[in-house]
């Protein structure tokens, strides 16, 4: 029988030591080696056989990998990393106790906080963050001074951003203080900081960001900085809302 082997990338990420980006990044400074010779990106490898080094050091694979699923409440103040050059505090410190080596599913800014998804299976981290999902993420989102139905309005139909319209919005006005008004926004794609800047195009200055569900996931009440693992029945569920689109 012929073994075809796993993509390289596939099978760091896989076994929690590099996620697929830092593993082509490092693929591409020609600091990993199968066999003793340069990896390429797309190497196939096969984990049982080949010797995979990382700046001269060898790999140690897991003989059979464990797939972890987590549901975070990211606090304010933490970066959607695993590293940060500049020292600052990130998701993957409120995670080390958790069963598995495990990396962000898509990106929270650091002033944001709520609902964070983070996992070792690369396939569901594609699943859920690929365009073509469209998953629905929804914010409760403080803003100021007030917003009009014009503003709303603006931003449920689209904005644009870097050249290209945001999909249709859902926005809903969940509470109006004096200079505050407190919105619900549900969107269905992922772009860098879109609602904070969705809601900047239109006026409005954001005070407060909370990611309160991914597609079918809710946060609930599980309190800032704690974590979760999924149930199986909110992984079919996620996998099917991916699928379906």
């Amino acid at each position: 029988m012929v073994v075809k082997g796993i993509r390289i990338q596939k099978v760091l990420s896989d076994n929690g030591i590099l996620s697929r980006r830092k593993a082509e990044d490092a693929i591409r400074a020609g600091r990993i080696t199968i066999n003793g010779r340069p990896a390429v990106l797309g190497n196939p490898v096969n984990p049982a056989r080949d010797v995979i080094a990382i700046d001269g050091v060898n790999v140690v694979l897991q003989k059979k990998k464990k797939n972890c699923y987590l549901m975070l409440h990211k606090p304010r103040g933490f970066v959607t990393t695993t590293s940060d050059e500049l020292g600052r505090r990130c998701v993957t410190d409120l995670v080390k106790d958790a069963p598995c080596k495990v990396y962000p599913v898509g990106r929270l800014d650091r002033n944001s906080e709520g609902l964070l998804l983070l996992t070792n299976d690369g396939d569901f981290a594609n699943l859920v963050m690929h365009p073509s999902s469209h998953i629905s993420k929804t914010y409760r989102v403080t803003v100021r001074p007030d917003i009009t139905d014009e503003q709303a309005a603006q931003m449920g139909a689209g904005i644009m951003l870097d050249g290209k319209m945001t999909l249709p919005a859902t926005v809903l006005v969940l509470e109006k203080q004096e200079g505050r008004v407190v919105l619900q926004i549900t969107i269905s794609e992922g772009r860098n900081r879109q609602v904070r800047r969705m809601c900047e195009a239109v006026g409005l200055e954001v005070a407060r960001l909370k990611r309160v569900s991914i597609g079918p996931l809710k946060l609930g009440m599980l309190p800032p900085g704690e974590w979760r693992e999924l149930k199986p029945s909110e992984l079919i569920a996620m996998r099917n809302a991916a699928q379906k689109k």
